[in-house]
């Protein structure tokens, strides 16, 4: 028996997939820039914000999507496609340009 116990109104419950259950109640999440209030929706729109802030594209690996700062040692490497980037791509932006980015409910 595999699964995930859940505690709901004093009922104990087995979930044997909790990811189907949770994508009825979860919200989507999106990268925001907040200067702009513009949801980044490609990879082409973030780029051209990230190098505005300084970030700069890096080739060394062709299945990444990568971005360096040359004044830290920070690298952003997210994946090649847009439809892989996943809310923990949005939180390491968001880690690395504090007042820019906020990852959002939608």
């Amino acid at each position: 028996m595999s699964g995930v116990w859940k505690f709901k109104n004093g009922v104990v419950r087995l979930v044997e997939n909790p990811a189907n259950e949770q994508s009825s109640t979860m919200k989507r999440k999106v990268l925001l820039h907040t200067p702009t209030n513009e949801v980044i929706s490609s990879y082409a729109s973030l780029e051209c914000k990230l190098i505005n802030l300084g970030w700069e594209r890096y080739y060394e690996d062709p299945d990444l999507l990568q971005f360096h700062k040359r004044s830290s040692i920070d690298l952003i490497s997210l994946p090649r496609e847009f439809n892989r980037f996943k809310s923990m791509h949005m939180y390491d932006i968001v880690l690395k340009n504090r007042d820019w980015f906020r990852v959002i409910d939608v």
